[in-house]
């Protein structure tokens, strides 16, 4: 039996109904939400982060693709983490692996994937080279692209370097999605982790314009009074 049908059996034997059915829910899975039709098994990350132990080595550049391609929501998130410690552990194929994931966003279509690779994938290899890749997904008119393009850059936050976080929150700060507005202030919120003055200075330049929702997520670890004067405008 191949690496990939012993791992799918595995993933199947770990499906729990009950919990696919919450997950479906939480993940916004109807008719003309974002997440429509995608298919749960209602396997937790961590009963997958097991999983990987057994599996990240021994599956194919195909197989992975093959689990990418899956209707299944866990399928492709356990072909996203393979990618991320493949990419971890060896430095010989991470050009192949960078590109292989943007090759692949489109099957990158939850908040979740998004969130459990890019900063580990794209933020990485972009760290110290050139970054207009981020710059062509941020303007682009894919919400998985736009927010793989703030996401990334989280990577860069850790490194103290803010500069392109900033600049693609402005691109992204008339975006129209929930998604995109919680990513971003938690973007921003991460900077001011870091250094509040800079992430006060922006906010001071743009809050009043900003999505309700995005400014809160900036906020959110911001001291009662000062918090309140940013919502009510009086900053």
């Amino acid at each position: 039996m191949s690496g990939l049908k012993k791992l799918r059996k595995e993933l199947k034997s770990l499906a729990n109904p009950k919990k696919a059915k919450l997950l479906q829910g939480f993940f916004k899975t109807g008719k003309g939400e974002y997440g429509e039709g995608d298919i749960f098994l209602g396997i937790t990350v961590p009963e997958q982060r097991e999983l990987l132990k057994k599996y990240f080595k021994g599956l194919s550049s195909e197989e992975i693709g093959d689990l990418l391609n899956s209707k299944i929501h866990e399928e492709r998130l356990i072909a996203l983490l393979i990618l991320v410690i493949r990419y971890e552990k060896f430095a010989d194929q991470r050009k192949l692996i960078f590109e292989f994931y943007l090759e692949n966003y489109a099957n990158i279509n939850n908040w979740d994937l998004v969130d459990l690779s890019a900063p580990n994938i794209v933020g990485k290899h972009l760290l110290n080279s050139d970054k207009s890749i981020l710059y062509e997904f941020a303007n682009s008119d894919s919400l998985w692209k736009k927010r793989i393009a703030i996401l990334s850059t989280f990577t860069f936050i850790r490194y103290g370097k803010f500069a392109d976080s900033l600049k693609i929150t402005e691109i992204l700060l008339d975006d129209k999605h929930d998604l995109i507005h919680k990513a971003v202030g938690w973007m921003l919120r991460e900077i001011g982790k870091r250094d509040l003055k800079v992430e006060e200075d922006f906010l001071k330049e743009h809050y009043k314009n900003m999505p309700r929702t995005m400014l809160r997520y900036a906020i959110e670890k911001f001291e009662e009074s000062k918090r309140k004067a940013y919502l009510n405008g009086e900053i």
